[in-house]
């Protein structure tokens, strides 16, 4: 019996134990596309703006970074941080209008050099990393004074923006960001140590428990005189009675 208890038991724990490492693989890798807010395109120069609601800028920026590492990555900063790769720049940027979204601006270089202000970028960037960005067409740019997304009706960019058509999502490029979730081992709080001594399914009929679980007694001795559900009295024979009996017939009033 014993036995067969502690097998049981076994089987529960592993049972357990695979229901937590799923649930924790199943939150793993969960890509979360961001909509796509606004597009401008001439050709190669190119720029896609996305949406990430309810999150901050640099939560959005180190998600990117750890999606895909870039050459340069600027200081934390609250509302505007930069992400620099081989042949894009991405501006996050907080949204002024509604401050709790985050806007994430993805520009080829191309773009960069057409219509950001240099000087702009060197708040942000290395002096060796902006002339990168700059030096697109053989050491010659065009250049400009727009400053991002988020201020373009003051700074504008050569393209002005537009909603994007079914053809520019389709064409957009795919920002997606993997998230990670954990799996914590539960901590021996009092809660956790109260359905300890309560008794459970596992810890039935122990010596530690205390005086509210119960027990299950099956041929003890003890309990000969009292009967119950699980341990009947132990009577030596039931007592059972004789007799005869007629069959009326009910008769009718």
């Amino acid at each position: 019996m014993k036995q067969r208890a502690s097998w049981l038991l076994k089987i529960a724990i592993m049972l357990a134990l695979l229901t937590s490492l799923l649930s924790g693989c199943g939150n793993s890798k969960v890509d979360v596309n961001y909509p796509l807010e606004s597009v401008s395109r001439d050709g190669d120069s190119t720029s896609y703006v996305y949406r990430a609601a309810g999150e901050t800028v640099p939560v959005v920026a180190e998600q990117l970074s750890d999606q895909r590492t870039p050459q340069e990555m600027s200081v934390q900063d609250p509302e505007r941080m930069f992400l620099v790769y081989d042949n894009e720049l991405i501006q996050v940027q907080q949204d002024p209008e509604k401050k709790e979204d985050t806007l994430i601006e993805v520009d080829s270089d191309k773009y960069v050099a057409r219509n950001y202000d240099s000087s702009f970028l060197q708040g942000y960037l290395t002096a060796s990393i902006i002339s990168n960005l700059f030096n697109s067409f053989g050491g010659y740019h065009y250049g400009g004074s727009y400053r991002g997304y988020t201020t373009y009706n003051t700074y504008k960019p050569t393209i002005q923006y537009k909603k994007p058509t079914a053809q520019d999502i389709k064409q957009a490029p795919p920002l997606t960001v993997n998230k990670s979730g954990s799996i914590f081992k539960r901590g021996t709080s009092s809660s956790s140590k109260r359905s300890k001594d309560s008794g459970s399914i596992f810890n039935r009929g122990s010596s530690s428990s205390n005086g509210s679980s119960g027990t299950i007694n099956r041929g003890s001795r003890s309990d000969s005189s009292s009967g119950g559900f699980f341990s009947p009295s132990r009577s030596s024979k039931p007592k059972t009675s004789s007799g005869s009996g007629k069959i009326r017939k009910r008769g009718r009033r």
